[in-house]
């Protein structure tokens, strides 16, 4: 018997119009703030109230600079990276350890421990604000960036450690076992078998991570306060808004600032959160 030839006619293919038109409409609505907010960064206040998306009538970085000069954006930012820099390395270092023993473990433990990494989405972030307060007062690291760098691995744990043990699990067992023939450790097999293959779950992680430690504000700002030496940029940010007496071109304008570093880490990582993305449908 051949096979029945696809349907090719109009039918078929006007099917596909609404989910084409929502696509573009939720494209459009991320597209339109964003212009806004990219053209605000180069006009003054006259302008963005007078012709909010007309484009600015110079792209002179003026407003780039007072931002800087004014809010020491750039203090800030350098803060801000060493906090999110340290943050992540030293969640990897806890969560792909711990992933691999979970992910190994089998029978009962293995499964109560995950769990116990899981009870932590159920912690919500203002219920932590007071313990978290009076641990680094205990601590002597209050007003520290130090801190910060502890704390904030500590609630990347469990969406770090429940996405790699399910990456982890994937990896077939003879690859280990194979490893251990020829005389590896577990450390070695950790570190030349699973963490190699698991590179798209390592690449989502940092990139989630990033995002939440790059734009965390309400523990920065009762942790490390607003003390222009130590602050991190989204502390930072808000005080254009008194500083220049709300000049929203200078306010958009470290908006933008901010918006770089992200843009970048996921210009990066992004074709590895894509891998981790496809081969999760394709096991599933």
């Amino acid at each position: 018997m051949k096979p029945r030839a696809r349907a090719h006619g109009p039918g078929r293919s006007w099917s596909w119009l609404p989910a084409h038109l929502l696509a573009w409409l939720y494209a459009l609505l991320l597209v339109v703030p964003l212009y806004y907010l990219l053209v605000s960064a180069f006009k003054s206040n006259d302008e963005i109230f007078g012709s909010p998306f007309a484009l600015p009538s110079s792209l002179s970085p003026g407003n780039f600079g007072a931002a800087f000069s004014s809010g020491d954006l750039g203090l800030a930012v350098v803060n801000s990276a060493l906090v999110t820099a340290f943050a992540l390395v030293l969640t990897l270092l806890l969560a792909v350890p711990a992933a691999f023993a979970i992910a190994r473990a089998e029978g009962a433990l293995g499964a109560l421990v995950e769990r116990v990494f899981s009870l932590g989405f159920l912690v919500p972030t203002f219920a932590a604000l007071f313990p978290t307060f009076l641990l680094s007062a205990a601590t002597g690291l209050f007003h520290t960036r130090a801190f910060m760098v502890l704390f904030l691995p500590a609630t990347a744990m469990p969406l770090s450690v429940v996405i790699l043990v399910q990456f982890m699990r994937t990896i077939p067992r003879e690859m280990e076992e194979a490893a251990r023939i020829d005389g590896a450790s577990t450390y070695a097999v950790l570190r030349h078998v699973y963490t190699p293959m698991c590179m798209p779950g390592i690449a989502t992680v940092l990139l989630l991570n990033f995002l939440t430690f790059w734009n965390e504000y309400l523990y920065s700002l009762v942790i490390i306060g607003p003390d222009p030496a130590q602050r991190t940029v989204q502390v930072a940010l808000p005080t254009l808004r008194s500083v220049t007496g709300t000049d929203y071109g200078i306010l958009t304008a470290g908006t933008v600032l901010t918006l770089v570093p992200v843009w970048i880490v996921y210009t990066v990582l992004q074709k590895r959160m894509q891998e981790a993305l496809v081969n999760g449908a394709v096991k599933t």
